[in-house]
C-alpha cells in the first residue's frame, strides 16, 4: 500500500489508502500517549489530576504537531506531483518531436532514393 497510488485504482485503491492513513494515525495517538506517560511518570510530585492534565496537554500538542507535519508533507507531494507532471509533458513532447522529425528524415530519405 505504501508509494503513490496506481491510476485506475479505483475505490479499493482510496479504501486502502484511507485505512493504512487511518492505522497510521492510531500509531502516533499511541506513540504521543506512551511518550506522555513516560514524560509525566518522571514528574513523581504531581497529583493524579495533574498528571492527567500534563498528559492530555502533552498528547494534544504532539498531535497537533504530527498533523502540521503532515500537511506540509502533503502539501509537498503535491507541489512535486505538478513539477514532475510538467517536465513529463515537456519530456513527451520532445520525444514525440524527435519521433516525428526522425520519421520525416526517413521518408524524405526514401522519397530521394526512390526518385533517384
Amino acid at each position: 500500500m505504501s508509494g503513490l497510488p496506481q491510476q485506475g485504482a479505483g475505490v479499493g485503491g482510496d479504501l486502502g489508502n484511507e485505512v493504512e492513513g487511518y492505522l497510521l494515525w492510531q500509531a502516533r495517538i499511541a506513540e504521543a500517549e506512551r511518550r506522555a506517560r513516560e514524560f509525566a511518570g518522571s514528574l513523581d510530585w504531581l497529583t493524579t489530576a495533574q498528571r492527567e492534565e500534563i498528559e492530555r496537554r502533552y498528547v494534544a500538542d504532539s498531535l497537533r504537531r504530527a498533523r502540521a507535519d503532515l500537511e506540509r508533507v502533503a502539501a509537498r507531494c503535491v507541489s512535486l506531483r505538478a513539477e514532475y507532471e510538467h517536465r513529463y509533458e515537456v519530456l513527451r513532447r520532445r520525444c514525440v518531436g524527435v519521433v516525428l522529425a526522425v520519421c520525416a528524415g526517413f521518408t524524405t530519405v526514401a522519397t530521394l532514393l526512390l526518385v533517384l
